[in-house]
């Protein structure tokens, strides 16, 4: 496990709502929020957001003022310089992935290629 300082954020937002999702769920603060990235959907590639508690040893951990988001190596290549936002606007409600390396997104946000 490498703690690294550039790579993933998540907006305050995000933070909230995940920390909110985890209380709810009965989670305690030894879980984290894995975010990874996974193949399918209808662009390619989609994200994938899951809470755990088990670091292996190529995850890349993220720490944020009230979060800490863990991904695999392999993903961060996708997910590089990425923020998690969540909107709860008119168009839906939900986590957002702001991701400045996908060339073209689908519809639902969920999915993405590079």
């Amino acid at each position: 496990m490498e703690t690294v300082t550039e790579g993933i954020t998540a907006s305050e937002r995000a933070q909230i709502k995940a920390r909110e999702l985890m209380q709810q769920a009965g989670i305690d603060d030894t879980y984290f929020l894995r975010v990874s990235v996974v193949g399918g959907g209808c662009s390619g590639l989609s994200y994938k957001l899951d809470f755990d508690n088990e670091l292996k040893a190529s995850d890349q951990v993220f720490e944020m003022e009230s979060l800490k988001l863990v991904t695999d190596i392999k993903s961060l290549l996708y997910l590089l310089n990425t923020e998690l936002d969540y909107s709860d606007g008119l168009n839906g409600k939900g986590f957002v992935f702001r991701n400045p390396n996908a060339s073209r997104t689908c519809g639902c946000g969920e999915s993405f290629a590079v």
